[in-house]
């Protein structure tokens, strides 16, 4: 009977602490460390009930309930784990000591709480965390809740004595630890879809650090360390609280609620405050991890010293000139003893230059001491500073680590004001791999390569790190960022043609990549345009090279061989006519495939069709995977052509990453009219149909026995929806791109299919595709048409925005939320 009440009493209590959990995560009045702490305080109360009924029922003394990890923390989330380790000290027998753990774990269970349990002696306990570096992690946060404490009080002294002891062989495995699981999870500050707990700068890292300081070896920067992990726990509650399960990947779907559940204005303040937080975690973790191995470098040294030396001395640490003000020591930029940061502007720049070109770090107390006494730089800069910060954005790789330690102490921000707006601000789009800050600070790095090609690299330089300078501001960003580099550039101390050149690089820093992949290059208007826009072979010149390395340094998804020859394409046409040479190119000649294709076409009436495997293999690369494959295809001149010939290849499931389409008159004996289409396809899954296939496929198609709309549709309503609601399309006229089409553009979400049905809502429309140069970058399509009406002349004002509206209405209707 005294089982069954005290069974009762449990599951009562269990019921209790149920209904009062739910009311915690439902008070909207507490949030934050309170709530996490109240809902600790609430999960202990319920333990220990259970644990003293449990220990009584079972006849267990000298035993006790151990919160370790994340819990010992008193960091509870609304769906974390409850870690737990039952500590008894052997004397009470195997059986009992089950029991007792059954008591306390099943009811856990019953309430579908996640659970991560053991159940040790001290000596097993201290034994595994000898073995196992994570449970020994989780054992330096272990907080009684039940029991004997004085047994919880022993592990505890001898697990951290135990971590002191072999720090100097643990703290290692643990930097190594870190290191690979940010491989595998990447930078949280950067990410868009971030693991909080995991990702470099998470929260794993932060208790890395508390590790390292209960070691006694070396400890982290505090400044800032405490609210950045509060910030990231914020997060994390709210994304528990959104999606109701235990999860710790910051979804995109998820973001908007998120920033709701924090009483945030957007996704975007809540991602800020997710990469400041991550950055100065992962900072923290650099310093700290250098410091780590300066200590264990010095102590393995001395037994050899002593016995070249003899006695304690060491010898004092070398001392090596850099620059003026500035040395190295220990494997660290730091400040020459002469230095004087008051009375020498520079001297930042000057150190920083220095740190980049050697490829060393610099040292965060040099660092810190240069933000605290260093007097503003005068306006203009003087020739040293400007040359100063030329030369570490030309470092190349080596800049990043150095530009982050002077921004973690608000150093960059002092120099160049304007970078408060882009510091930290995320970019919600799939094809940036970096916050804007980061991206301009890679595209520099990127830039570094391309100084041999150009007359002028600090011009380059200057323009690779303020190009995006516009983004944060309102209108459009190459707009905003041109007056905003103008300023920069003479406030840095270039003179006003050379402030000049910087603010048309920012202005046009998009013009050639847009130009090439979106516009007819054999039309004079397209050539014309971008010449007068770039006005000179030196600006064009360098402009170049800043486009490959603004797309470089965006991601994988933003450069390939084949947007660098169109872009190279472009710049040689454009040098022509800035040479003098007459816009008005002479027609591309054809090349054997496409003479042949087009050839066969027009003799049997039907289409052609040839597949060509292409790797892009990025720069420096020798072998890459084939990343696509090239479809010519040749069609007798008829209507519908474009629209079909999508619909097939969406049919085969082949990806279009970029499609030309353009009308060849063959010349006698020949003669006659054929439209040829150039594609870059990939399959979306398994390898590529045969040729044969689809060749079959679009002859049916043409003829009209495959309704390839009602097939699509079908598949369509066969695929699970995403979650989310995709920004609707958007079609406009280029004003003035083309004197002899009218040039209209859509923008939309990439989905199977998009072409079929612009094409076909341009056939219904009334008019001719005369050429369409199709671009994906992640998850948009960017598309341009060039389009005539029947007589193959441009389309009246009125009328070209009549179709457009009409194209955006018909993609409305059929796209809707994805």
């Amino acid at each position: 009977m005294e089982s069954s009440a005290q069974s009762h009493d449990g599951a009562s209590a269990s019921a209790g602490y149920a209904a009062a959990r739910q009311r915690l995560l439902a008070d909207g009045e507490m949030s934050g460390p309170p709530r996490r702490a109240a809902l600790a305080e609430l999960t202990d109360r319920w333990l220990a009930a259970l644990f003293a009924d449990a220990a009584t029922e079972a006849g267990v003394s000298g035993a006790s309930l151990v919160a370790v990890g994340g819990y010992g923390r008193g960091e509870l989330s609304p769906r974390s784990d409850l870690d737990l380790l039952l500590l008894h000290d052997g004397r009470s027998g195997d059986s009992a000591v089950a029991l007792l753990a059954d008591r306390l774990w099943y009811p856990v269970w019953d309430l579908g709480l996640a659970l991560d349990h053991s159940v040790r002696t001290p000596a097993q306990a201290r034994a595994t965390a000898g073995e196992d570096l994570k449970v020994q992690l989780g054992l330096l946060d272990a907080r009684h809740v039940a029991g004997d404490p004085a047994l919880t009080s022993a592990l505890r002294t001898t697990v951290l004595a135990d971590w002191r002891d072999t720090a100097a062989r643990r703290l290692p495995e643990l930097d190594e630890l870190c290191r690979e699981r940010a491989r595998r999870q990447g930078e949280l500050q950067y990410l868009l879809e971030g693991d909080l707990k995991e990702a470099r700068g998470g929260l794993r890292d932060a208790t890395a650090l508390r590790a390292v300081a209960a070691s006694w070896l070396a400890d982290a920067p505090r400044q800032g360390l405490v609210e950045a992990r509060r910030r990231l726990l914020d997060v994390r509650d709210a994304l528990h609280q959104c999606t109701g399960r235990s999860t710790d990947r910051l979804a995109l779907q998820e973001q908007d609620a998120v920033a709701a559940e924090l009483g945030l204005p957007d996704a975007d303040v809540m991602l800020r405050q997710v990469s400041e937080s991550a950055r100065v975690i992962s900072y923290a973790g650099d310093v700290t991890w250098r410091e780590v191995s300066r200590v264990l470098r010095a102590r393995s040294a001395r037994p050899r010293l002593r016995r070249l030396f003899g006695g304690g001395h060491t010898g004092a640490p070398a001392r090596t000139p850099l620059a003026e003000g500035v040395v190295e020591q220990d494997g660290e930029v730091v400040l020459a003893l002469t230095a004087r940061p008051e009375k020498d502007p520079a001297l930042a720049l000057r150190a920083a230059a220095a740190a980049a070109q050697s490829g060393l770090p610099i040292s965060p107390h040099a660092v810190r001491r240069l933000a605290a006494t260093a007097r503003p730089l005068p306006v203009p800069w003087p020739a040293e500073a400007r040359d100063r910060l030329v030369a570490l954005l030309g470092a190349g790789a080596a800049t990043v680590q150095v530009w982050e330690a002077l921004e973690a102490e608000g150093l960059i921000t002092g120099l160049l004001p304007d970078w408060e707006r882009v510091r930290c601000r995320p970019q919600r789009n799939a094809v940036h791999t970096w916050t804007v800050d980061r991206h301009l600070v890679e595209t520099a790095v990127r830039a570094s390569h391309f100084t041999r090609r150009v007359h002028r690299p600090d011009l380059l330089l200057i323009a690779a790190l303020l190009h995006d300078i516009g983004k944060g501001r309102p209108g459009d960003h190459s707009v905003a960022g041109e007056a905003v580099a103008r300023d920069i550039a003479a406030r840095v101390g270039f003179g006003a043609a050379d402030t000049a050149v910087v603010a048309a690089l920012v202005r046009h820093h998009l013009l050639l990549i847009e130009t090439a992949t979106r516009r007819d290059l054999d039309d004079p208007a397209t050539v014309r345009a971008v010449a007068d826009a770039v006005g000179s072979a030196g600006t064009l010149e360098l402009l170049h090279a800043l486009t490959e390395a603004d797309a470089l340094a965006t991601g994988p998804a933003a450069w390939s061989s084949w947007r660098g020859a169109l872009v190279g394409d472009l710049v040689k046409r454009v040098a022509a006519v800035l040479a003098g040479e007459p816009a008005d190119p002479e027609p591309p000649e054809l090349t054997a495939p496409q003479e042949r294709l087009a050839v066969e076409a027009h003799r049997t009436g039907g289409p052609a069709l040839a597949l060509r495997a292409h790797a892009d293999a990025p720069p420096g690369q020798q072998e890459a995977e084939p990343l696509g494959v090239e479809l010519l295809i040749a069609v007798p001149d008829q209507p519908n052509v474009l629209p079909t010939t999508a619909g097939v290849l969406a049919l085969h499931r082949l990806t279009v990453r970029t499609a030309e389409l353009r009308v060849l008159d063959l010349p006698d004996p020949v003669g006659g009219p054929v439209l040829l289409l150039q594609w870059r396809v990939a399959a979306e899954y398994g390898s590529l149909p045969q040729a044969a296939r689809l060749r079959a496929d679009l002859v049916r198609a043409l003829e009209g026995s495959l309704d390839i709309g009602a097939r699509l549709a079908e598949r369509a309503a066969a695929q699970p929806r995403r979650r989310g609601e995709a920004p609707p399309p958007r079609v406009t006229v280029a004003p003035s791109a083309s004197r002899h089409a009218t040039v209209i553009e859509v923008r939309a979400q990439d989905v199977p299919g998009l072409l079929h049905r612009i094409g076909h809502a341009l056939e219904g429309a009334g008019v001719r595709v005369r050429s369409a140069h199709v671009s994906t970058l992640g998850s948009n399509a960017v598309d341009a048409f060039y389009v005539t009406d029947g007589e193959g002349a441009p389309l009246a004002p009125g009328e070209a925005v009549e179709v457009a509206r009409e194209l955006e209405s018909a993609l409305s209707d059929a796209c809707g939320p994805v």
